[in-house]
């Protein structure tokens, strides 16, 4: 609910109800229409998808990750290493990732299924908090406390409840070089039992050229509850990504054949793809929540941004002509001819 609460406010929701807005001064012949969908998605297979992750500090303070999973473009390297910074109480920089070479770096089914935040990045946070409590352990020992659970971990520092702190390079060298020598390390894995969903509002705003049946989209707004973000700015890059992708899928792109099954436009050109300059007006909205099963509260967000985006368009053309439209992609013939039935 309130994706759509905050996606109607974006779109201007309320325009829907003014006449003089749904007309072009100068162009009689165009139609302005708004239309919304409501999409839900999964997050990864349940017992199906798994995903590994191993941690090791050095000896200058930083952190190795290792993560079978594959940053696609999608941002996973960055999120993973942040998750893992997180826990243990250091700054991004302290934290090197390793991912995709399945000779070191432990398993993953794959980098697919909105899996990896979810399913990789549980795993990180528990291989980073067995290598917190290790840390920890030594840190009580050099600072001569009882329960190494009343350290806490920040600020690239073991801190004891009195103040007194440890620095993490300081920790890797005790525990490297100077007593009770072995390499603080730790290694975890996760599968899930439950694919909680997550689900967004989209909208669209359309002008349809009555004569010619051509629709141009020129906004688009999505309100995505993905649990936590935990990276807002990639999280809402791929927002984007995915409206733009769909537009095509839904507005221009189409892969046309002969009778004989011959495909008559396999180039770029005839196939259209949306040109920078031709995108509408986009907004991506995250909607905070939190999501009991994630690490850090987050959920999937990688496929929702596929989903609505037709269909909207679909229901602005609607609002805009009250022609339904049935079939995509909603070429100016299609449309055309759909009206004038």
């Amino acid at each position: 609910a309130e994706c759509f609460t905050q996606g109607m406010a974006a779109i201007g929701w309320e325009r829907r109800d003014d006449p003089a807005w749904r007309t072009v001064p100068g162009r009689p012949h165009v139609r302005r229409g708004l239309g919304a969908a409501m999409c839900m998605h999964g997050t990864a297979i349940p017992g199906l998808d798994m995903g590994g992750a191993s941690i090791k500090i050095n000896d200058d303070g930083s952190f190795n990750v290792m993560v079978g999973a594959t940053d696609l473009g999608t941002g996973s390297d960055t999120i993973l290493a942040q998750m893992a910074a997180e826990v243990l109480g250091v700054p991004l920089s302290d934290v090197v990732i390793y991912s995709s070479d399945t000779d070191m770096t432990p398993f993953d089914t794959g980098a697919y299924a909105s899996s990896t935040t979810y399913i990789s990045g549980t795993a990180v946070k528990r291989a980073a908090e067995l290598l917190a409590e290790q840390i920890r352990e030594r840190a009580a020992t050099m600072l001569e406390l009882d329960d190494p659970r009343a350290v806490r971990l920040e600020n690239r520092q073991a801190i004891a409840p009195d103040g007194r702190a440890v620095s993490m390079e300081r920790i890797a060298l005790h525990s490297l070089h100077q007593h009770d020598q072995r390499q603080m390390m730790a290694q975890a894995s996760y599968v899930s039992a439950a694919s909680p969903p997550p689900f967004a509002g989209q909208f669209a705003e359309v002008e349809v050229d009555t004569e010619t049946g051509q629709v141009t989209v020129t906004k688009l707004v999505m309100a995505v509850d993905a649990g936590m973000p935990i990276n807002p700015l990639t999280a809402a890059g791929q927002v984007e990504g995915g409206m733009v992708q769909a537009l095509g899928y839904g507005h221009c792109e189409e892969m046309a054949y002969d009778g004989d099954g011959r495909m008559v436009n396999a180039a770029f050109g005839p196939y259209h793809i949306y040109r920078a300059d031709e995108m509408p007006w986009l907004k991506a909205i995250l909607v905070q929540t939190h999501e009991p099963t994630g690490p850090f509260g987050a959920k999937a967000i990688a496929e929702i941004p596929k989903d609505g985006v037709a269909p909207a368009i679909a229901n602005a053309v609607f609002d805009a002509t009250g022609t339904r439209l049935r079939r995509i992609p909603f070429t100016p013939q299609r449309v055309y001819d759909v009206m004038n039935q």
